[in-house]
């Protein structure tokens, strides 16, 4: 597309120089992700990049512009309401619809669930746009509204348009579809399913100038948010990190670890969280006896402590993000099976957990009952309810709690490892949010499936950092130590 077509713009906003106009300009590709730092102008990238198309396509060009929730929606709202009246176009308050003169219009709607987006099955429309992607927990709704990008007449640059910041419960996806093929960006992905080209846009602060220009301290307040991860995040648009992380502390230099011959002396086991439509997780876990010094390239040393769980094999069950496998309880098992008998003997493990409501009995035997009937059949060591304790309880650690220790460690040395061939792990645990309602727990929405099974397997294992211990009362204390023998506890 020439960029003299940007003209229309001009009116009421113009792109400003850099990545916004070359988001605007790539009309030629079918989805386009522009996201990155906060302050990038994202929101106004997508009103501009609908708005381009109204004089060329008139009553053809028909689109949808999506947020999250009605009140994020109200936003977006308002800043449309900036711009598009010098464009002769028309607000309609009941319908939630931008009509123009010529038969062009756009829709403003929410999608709050996965379900609501089955309202628009029939739609039509030339151009969709998502506001804030990453706060849809699933791909679902963005997946379902793809298929209604469609139109009877001749419209050849018909496309979706999405922008977000990294972070949100659905920063793993939309990190995964858009950002890891090409991080920096620029660079079309021609989807072989779809038969459509995708790109990302990065977006950066310091090409906002206008913002920038208004607002000089813009930048350093971001600099003063609670955490490094949302610093970098929305400050520098690092997808790498993810703002609002349930697991703050999670570290891939310090969690994940090459893989090695694993010891036979190790106690091993297995923990798994079922899934159909979702995925399952199945993890396999070994003890480390005592301290272990781990292979590093030369002049280098490592350790990894006597007590610490290293995650050696996983298996997850997903065609795509969040998205399961839909395998059958006996064909998990067998899975199970084929990875744990590579040769005649079974593998040795201690025991192995599961998800407490696999064991529930409706009307015929239980997930679980199924699952170890095949293990069983095969000697391969059966599932046991896991404790599924997910805050603390009566004064006892949540599996969470047991899992951030665990990260964490004590002195600089975490107590839980993963083999870098663990990818959902490394996916998927440091994408986890906190919960809206309830701030000690995960946001269930989220793809928190390797995150349950950990904790399966954290709660397995129950792990204290070494607390100093209490002093031993001094020996010339003799009249004390013998009364305290004698029953008497009262002190002198």
């Amino acid at each position: 597309m020439a960029r003299s077509k940007l003209a229309v713009l001009h009116e009421a906003w113009s792109p400003q120089p850099g990545p916004q106009t070359d988001a605007i300009t790539a009309d030629w590709c079918g989805e386009l992700f522009y996201g990155g730092a906060a302050g990038g102008g994202k929101s106004d990238f997508l009103l501009g990049d609908f708005l381009q198309d109204v004089p060329r396509y008139a009553r053809d060009w028909r689109g949808v512009l999506f947020r999250r929730t009605y009140n994020e929606l109200e936003e977006l709202i308002v800043r449309s309401r900036e711009i598009y009246p010098a464009t002769k176009a028309s607000w309609h308050e009941q319908s939630k619809m931008w009509t123009w003169p010529n038969g062009a219009a756009l829709r403003m709607r929410y999608i709050e669930r996965d379900a609501d987006a089955t309202r628009y099955q029939g739609h039509a429309y030339t151009w969709i746009g998502w506001d804030e992607l990453t706060q849809w927990p699933s791909d679902y709704g963005y997946r379902f509204l793809r298929g209604r990008l469609r139109s009877a007449a001749n419209v050849p640059t018909k496309r979706i348009r999405a922008a977000a910041n990294p972070g949100g419960v659905g920063h793993h996806w939309v990190k995964a579809y858009f950002v890891d093929p090409h991080p920096a960006g620029y660079v079309p992905i021609s989807d072989s399913l779809t038969q459509m080209q995708r790109m990302f846009v990065p977006a950066k602060l310091r090409d906002n100038r206008i913002l920038l220009s208004a607002d000089p301290g813009y930048a350093d307040r971001l600099k003063g948010l609670s955490s490094d991860a949302m610093v970098r995040a929305w400050l520098e648009g690092d997808w790498t990190v993810v703002e609002g992380a349930f697991f703050d502390c999670w570290r891939y230099d310090q969690h994940v670890i090459d893989p090695f011959p694993v010891p036979t002396a190790w106690a091993r086991f297995r923990s798994m969280d079922w899934g159909s439509a979702r995925p399952f997780s199945v993890g396999w876990w070994a003890i480390v006896q005592d301290d272990f010094d781990l292979p590093q390239p030369q002049g280098t040393q490592r350790v990894i402590p006597r007590g610490a769980l290293v995650r050696y094999r996983e298996w997850y069950g997903a065609v795509a993000p969040n998205v399961g496998l839909k395998l059958t309880a006996e064909k998990v098992a067998e899975g199970i099976v084929t990875r744990e008998r590579p040769g005649l003997s079974p593998e040795p493990l201690r025991y192995a957990v599961l998800d407490p409501a696999c064991f529930k009995e409706d009307g015929g035997p239980s997930i679980a009952e199924r699952i170890n009937k095949v293990l069983i059949s095969y000697r391969c060591r059966p599932f046991h309810a896991a404790d599924n304790a997910r805050v603390p309880q009566r004064g006892s650690m949540g599996g969470w709690d047991q899992l951030r220790s665990r990260l964490l460690g004590a002195d600089g040395l975490p107590m839980i490892y993963c083999f870098s061939t663990c990818a959902a792990s490394i996916r998927t645990i440091p994408a986890l949010q906190h919960d809206a309602v309830k701030p000690e727990d995960v946001d269930t929405e989220g793809e928190d499936h390797a995150g349950d099974e950990w904790r399966y397997a954290c709660m397995s294992r129950p792990y204290n950092p070494v607390s100093q211990a209490p002093k031993a009362p001094p020996q010339n204390d003799y009249r004390k130590v013998s009364m305290q023998r004698a029953g008497d506890w009262r002190t002198y």
